[in-house]
């Protein structure tokens, strides 16, 4: 596993840096999928669980994997002109409806063949490309999605269901969206990877439990508030419940850290508190899961995503998302070690057994088979 984390950087740094790009082989029978990227760390989370698994991919499957950046797409600069099978394609989250049927008809009049698939990055859980991609496209991934399909095509407050939220919790003026969501498109919607799937943090999962004697940091939690409006009123919200607490208990909060010292206190923290961002999956969530402390969050039994890790009480600790009760349940399991190690443990654990078991080629059948590159099963 160690082989493929590190030829996956090798190919970040020939192609991000050097600008290389490798041609599809010549073999007769096998399958061609080209992902077409940002070039941006989260974006490329999504592809690295595909190229981490390339050698079973082509083994089992015949399939081959190429990446070409958007901006190489664009200018058609490029060897990919012939033959490609499936077409895995992201876009930045501010195009507009006609861009996007620019860029889609684009790519679907050099691959006038080839199945395609839209891999959406965001952080919100809102579909806002539902309506132009719907007829375009044969599989449509994102990172996670609510729960309850009928909330999809509602109107809100601003343009996700967390800016609803805070719209009305603190009174800010935002205009009514709503995102059409056509016929038919809930059959087109799996769910993609996430955060926890990425080069950097499967290594730790991978590796024994962090067990620690003693951990002298109570509560981790040093959050950005600088943002949008509602953003920042949410992080300002969160950030007081913490410093409220700084009199009584060992709180990292303030100031800035290397990323270094950022995972040294996270590996010496009993609990971590992860508000929302702009969505309210973050990275922080896995952070504190593969270091071993334990995680708090805002309630997330509204939302889906796989491997379906936000189990409350299991793998994390919901919280009210106005967080009244965040200083009760921050004493609870400040005063009750087993059930805050147990839950850390199970959280760890989870993670570690789905790569170590490699579930994720199980549960990627059903994007290849959208794709055409893997049989449907009878």
């Amino acid at each position: 596993m160690k082989t493929a984390i590190w030829r996956w950087r090798l190919h970040r740094t020939l192609l991000d840096r050097a600008g290389l790009l490798w041609p599809f082989s010549k073999k007769s029978g096998n399958k061609r999928l080209l992902f077409i990227g940002e070039r941006d760390f989260i974006c490329q989370t999504q592809w690295f669980p595909y190229f981490f698994h390339k050698d079973i991919l082509a083994t089992r499957h015949h399939i081959e994997l190429r990446e070409l950046p958007i901006s190489r797409f664009e200018d058609g600069r490029h060897p990919y002109r012939a033959g490609v099978d499936a077409v895995c394609f992201q876009s930045w989250f501010d195009l507009s409806p006609q861009a996007m049927e620019n860029l889609v008809g684009k790519i679907r009049q050099t691959w006038p063949a080839a199945r395609l698939g839209y891999f959406d990055w965001f952080a919100p859980t809102d579909l806002r490309y539902a309506d132009v991609l719907g007829g375009q496209v044969d599989v449509y991934l994102k990172k996670q999605a609510l729960r309850d399909f009928s909330q999809y095509g509602q109107t809100t407050l601003g343009d996700t269901n967390l800016t609803d939220y805070y719209a009305r919790r603190f009174h800010l003026d935002y205009p009514e969206t709503r995102f059409h969501i056509p016929g038919g498109f809930r059959d087109k919607l799996l769910l993609g990877t996430h955060f926890a799937f990425s080069d950097h943090m499967l290594p730790y999962f991978l590796s024994p439990f962090p067990q620690r004697a003693q951990r002298s940091i109570d509560l981790h939690a040093r959050i950005a508030v600088k943002g949008t409006e509602w953003y920042t009123r949410m992080r300002q919200e969160a950030l007081d419940k913490v410093t409220h607490l700084e009199g009584r208990l060992k709180v990292a909060c303030r100031g800035r850290v290397s990323r270094e010292e950022y995972f040294q206190e996270l590996f010496d923290a009993k609990l971590c508190f992860s508000p929302f961002g702009y969505g309210e999956v973050c990275w922080r969530d896995f952070e504190a899961m593969f270091t071993g402390s334990l995680l708090l969050k805002p309630d997330m039994s509204h939302l889906d995503c796989y491997p379906e890790v936000f189990i409350p009480y299991q793998t994390y600790v919901p919280l009210a998302w106005d967080l009244s009760d965040f200083d009760e349940k921050v004493d609870y399991y400040l005063n009750h070690p087993a059930e805050r190690e147990a839950i850390a443990r199970n959280a760890f654990g989870l993670l570690g057994d789905y790569f170590r078991q490699q579930r994720f080629l199980h549960d990627m059948q059903a994007v290849l088979q959208r794709l055409g590159l893997v049989e449907l099963k009878p």
